[in-house]
């Protein structure tokens, strides 16, 4: 929580610009993140500002004595991420629509630098091709791919708002430009299907599925994870930022999502090399790898993840 005094930012920033240190966070290394991350630093809030000025308006000194931002403020939240996108992925442009899934950038670049492992090094002038299945508004895992790796994408999505938003900061972002391809899935029943054309091959495929069974089970769990984090019992959660329906649930939830992913899987053995996906609770684990033995995969692994208190893994197999 924060004090209500917040504090003149102007000579933070006349301070850095001047000798380059600035005011920062403590110095420390986030435990858990890959060690390519560069988001696996605290973030610097006057060098962030600097990138993005929007930021300013939403950093204060907690508690602590530290520069922050209230991570309850849908707004100061998506204020942070196009700072940490403007300042590290060096775009020009990005934003997302009211209500829309404002991702944990960091955790995010985990993915992708873990992925980058499991297909090894390639030399300088391979072309690696990516599929995201549900890539949504924001369009993240192939902004980090293609800033970091070089990869090129391409980005499937069912909702009609999430397609234009994604397209326009592919559109508005000349590093981005002939890397990302957004397409439409018009059968939200398939995954592969339809978004896969004949003879395309991709070195990896990757997704955030949706987690919960149903809406209301999601807004049951906002108010709980939202209830902890405060301290207070909350009767109305705060969904400003957590996503659209299709980001956040469907029916049988994570479980049924990845089942039904790796039987469409089995079709395009040929298409994709590594097949991979977030898996959030790790009791899906044992039920999923039943289902990959019995479509008779060649090689499955899981990547663990851990990043503060928050415990994941992803899920890779290969035919």
């Amino acid at each position: 929580m924060f004090r209500n005094d917040s504090i003149n930012i102007v000579p933070l920033l006349n301070n850095y610009k001047s000798n380059n240190k600035g005011i920062m966070q403590k110095e420390g290394i986030k435990q858990g993140f890959h060690k390519r991350n560069k988001y696996n630093k605290n973030y610097d809030f006057p060098q962030l500002i600097i990138a993005n000025l929007e930021l300013e308006r939403y950093v204060h000194k907690n508690q602590y004595g530290d520069l922050s931002i209230d991570f309850f403020d849908s707004n100061a939240v998506k204020a942070l991420n196009k700072a940490l996108l403007f300042y590290f992925s060096k775009l020009s442009y990005w934003d997302i629509p009211q209500g829309s899934l404002c991702p944990p950038i960091p955790s995010r670049a985990d993915y992708i630098h873990n992925v980058a492992d499991l297909i090894g090094d390639k030399p300088n002038n391979t072309k690696i091709k990516c599929i995201d299945i549900g890539v949504g508004s924001n369009c993240i895992f192939p902004i980090i791919g293609a800033i970091e790796y070089g990869w090129e994408f391409v980005g499937s999505e069912t909702n009609n708002d999430s397609i234009t938003n994604a397209r326009k900061i592919v559109e508005m972002n000349e590093n981005l430009r002939n890397k990302i391809e957004i397409r439409h899935q018009e059968d939200s029943f398939s995954i592969f299907r339809g978004i896969i054309k004949q003879g395309e091959y991709f070195e990896l495929s990757i997704c955030n599925p949706p987690f919960h069974n149903s809406n209301e089970e999601a807004k049951q769990a906002s108010r709980r994870k939202e209830s902890n984090l405060k301290h207070i019992k909350i009767s109305k959660p705060n969904l400003n930022f957590n996503g659209q329906d299709n980001e956040l649930w469907c029916k049988g939830g994570e479980l049924s999502f990845i089942k039904y992913m790796i039987e469409e899987s089995q079709l395009y053995r040929n298409n994709v090399n590594w097949f991979t996906t977030l898996v959030s609770n790790q009791d899906n684990l044992p039920k999923l790898i039943r289902v990959l033995k019995d479509f008779s995969v060649k090689e499955h692994k899981i990547i663990p993840m851990e990043h503060g208190n928050k415990k994941t893994r992803i899920l890779a197999w290969r035919y």
